[in-house]
């Protein structure tokens, strides 16, 4: 796979086309990126063929496999394997052997990524845990979008609560009342418009909001 391509987007290795896998792949090729699937099931490799760049067969715990694959040239992979651990972790190391430097590895409990971590794996993820904790925030309504960072941050997106109808920003000074930034507001039928001083804010108004988890939390419990 040449690194070389019109838009300038770096050609991937995805390990293991399982959900997550076939998920990260297809949304990479849709970015504009040559995605080289690779996994062990051939049913996995041929039910992807015609969408992706390259899907193969192959055994990715073995460094002498990957380097036939190129894997040193790639700028970036992700191994998805989550319920064999061991092919995992080995995964990981064949590909650090074979100079990848940038690897995304799943992790399906706290023990694999602490592992992934020791062997060399740049960013470790745990997609079922992020998920729950996501779908945790919104299932009691009060979120309608919930993203949150490993140092206790998140970025929220919730209805305008009934104190701020009327006002703007300014006066309502959600960062001094409640540790929160407002980010931008969505209104119906308009555009995303960034946040500023001066900004009328009304009921029907959806607040993109910033700040500590803890205190997002509890804004959004205000609306």
């Amino acid at each position: 796979m040449s690194a070389d391509r019109k838009n300038g987007a770096p050609p991937v290795m995805v390990i293991g086309l399982g959900r997550f896998g076939t998920s990260v792949a297809r949304s990479l090729t849709q970015l504009g990126h040559e995605v080289l699937g690779v996994d062990e099931n051939m049913d996995m490799v041929q039910a992807l063929s015609e969408e992706l760049t390259h899907v193969v067969q192959a055994d990715t715990t073995s460094t002498a496999t990957l380097r036939k694959l190129g894997a040193g040239e790639m700028a970036h992979a992700v191994v998805g394997i989550g319920s064999d651990i061991e092919s995992s972790v080995l995964t990981v190391v064949a590909l650090l052997e074979c100079g990848c430097r940038d690897i995304w590895a799943k992790a399906v409990n706290a023990n694999h990524g602490r592992i992934l971590e020791r062997v060399g794996a740049t960013h470790v993820v745990y997609p079922e845990a992020e998920m729950g904790e996501r779908v945790a925030h919104l299932v009691t309504g009060k979120m309608m979008d919930f993203i949150a960072f490993d140092d206790d941050f998140a970025i929220v997106k919730t209805r305008a609560p009934t104190f701020m109808a009327g006002k703007t920003l300014a006066e309502t000074n959600v960062q001094a009342s409640h540790g929160v930034g407002v980010v931008g507001v969505k209104r119906p039928r308009e555009a995303f418009l960034q946040a500023a001083p001066d900004m009328v804010i009304y009921m029907s108004d959806l607040l993109i909001i910033s700040g500590p988890t803890d205190a997002v939390e509890k804004f959004a419990a205000l609306c």
